[in-house]
């Protein structure tokens, strides 16, 4: 299962919004609506608990139930399980995520203010041995986890099998990706990011966007590996309103612009959960347009 998650890592890698009922709870009926539209599209990579999935405002319980689902859902699609906080608790979520079906799991950035190389690689790897049997995914944000870091955690642990990386350097990702040509490198930067990470060694993106339009997603997907450059870029050009609005606020519209638009596709509501917000009345009237510039249905 290893190498089949190596082999779809290479792709676009969707992760769901996590919609919630009036009542706040998660909706299940509504998750399992946005995770069935994309893998009926086509995705075959499915993140639970990510970023855009509100990982860090869902309870422990919450986690679990949404991996779970990801899995019954999924029909098929290799499921990967953001897990993270303490080690300890990361540790306990990998195992969880594999007794629940999950083929692999993505280590989120560590939040603690102080690191160090050996400390980063000391947490991912209580992950990796924890979990022998899935892939790992490790998450990274900041510039500063060198090569070196990453190398040695791949050494140590053969599960390794790619990164998500989304630091906007792609220079840098191509000296990474040199010096480390056995792991999968994932642009975590999204749609934005993608044409301009794929030529630094990047093949496959991940995508939030993917939960309102799959289809243009695959479709960036498959110029890319066309080496369709000017299709790819035209492409990127009608995407990139909604990633502009995504990346409002330092980033604070990520989760709240995907929800907006897939309230206005009618596929669940809009109700986000602190330190986030929902969109107020000018920027809804945003994502209406640039749904439109998409030629998406929103009747």
């Amino acid at each position: 299962m290893i190498d089949e998650v190596r082999q779809a890592l290479a792709s676009v890698v969707a992760v769901p919004v996590t919609p919630f009922d009036e009542a706040g709870h998660v909706d299940e009926p509504a998750y399992g609506a946005v995770v069935e539209r994309m893998v009926a599209a086509g995705v075959g990579v499915v993140t639970a608990n990510g970023n855009t999935g509100e990982f860090y405002s869902l309870s422990a319980a919450e986690l679990s139930r949404v991996v779970e689902l990801t899995v019954r859902e999924a029909r098929g699609a290799v499921v990967v399980a953001g897990v993270g906080h303490d080690t300890a608790r990361a540790v306990e979520m990998a195992r969880e995520a594999a007794g629940l079906g999950a083929h692999a799991v993505m280590v989120h950035q560590p939040v603690h203010p102080y690191q160090t190389e050996d400390g980063w690689v000391a947490y991912h790897r209580a992950v990796a041995d924890a979990v022998p049997g899935l892939g790992v995914v490790c998450y990274v944000r900041s510039p500063l986890v060198t090569a070196r870091a990453i190398g040695r955690l791949a050494a140590a642990c053969g599960n390794v099998t790619g990164v998500k990386y989304a630091v906007p350097d792609p220079p840098r990702l191509a000296e990474l990706a040199g010096e480390l040509p056995g792991l999968v490198w994932v642009c975590g930067l999204a749609e934005g990011w993608a044409p301009f990470l794929w030529p630094a060694g990047a093949r496959g993106f991940t995508s939030g966007l993917a939960v309102i339009a799959p289809e243009l997603s695959l479709a960036l997907l498959a110029r890319l590996r066309d080496g369709e450059t000017a299709a790819a870029m035209e492409l990127w050009r009608r995407l990139k309103p909604v990633e502009d609005l995504r990346a409002r606020h330092s980033n604070g519209n990520n989760v709240s612009v995907l929800k907006e638009a897939l309230a206005q596709l009618g596929v669940c509501r809009r109700d986000v959960r602190p330190p986030i917000s929902e969109l107020p009345d000018a920027e809804r009237a945003e994502v209406s347009a640039a749904l439109a510039g998409l030629r998406l249905d929103t009747t």
